[in-house]
């Protein structure tokens, strides 16, 4: 090859990087404007959010202030009962009211039925540890 052709070619080749350089730069400018409308996007979608279940949209009606203090008033009827058990258990007495459950009469059986009275005995009258009864 004669040194003009390869000066041809070299010029040509010169010109196509310069193409590409510019596609390039186009195509990274469109990218940037993508993204940067991406983002506003999204910053809108966000308020919209907020708006709509935000904390703001959970506020109570008037109606409802009490509902927390009421929450706290049945708590503290638990742990009453609660005392007022572990009290009578340490003083030696079962629970002062009966529980209504155990001691309901069911009334009487079919004849062909026969009542079985159960007595439940602890496996064992050892420690757990096995350090004695």
């Amino acid at each position: 090859m004669s040194i003009a052709a390869l000066r041809d070619e070299n010029e040509q080749l010169k010109a196509l990087l310069a193409q590409t350089r510019a596609a390039l730069s186009e195509h990274q400018g469109a990218l940037a404007a993508s993204e940067e409308a991406q983002r506003r996007l999204e910053v809108i979608l966000g308020e919209l959010r907020r708006d709509r279940f935000g904390a703001k949209s959970e506020k109570l009606r008037p109606d409802q202030y009490h509902l927390p203090l009421e929450d706290v008033e049945i708590a503290q009827g638990i742990l009453d009962a609660a005392q007022e058990r572990a009290e009578a258990v340490i003083k030696g007495r079962s629970r002062s009211v009966p529980d209504q459950g155990s001691h309901r009469n069911r009334g009487c059986l079919p004849a062909h039925l026969p009542r079985v009275e159960r007595i439940i005995e602890p496996a064992s009258t050892l420690c757990p540890c096995g350090c004695g009864p």
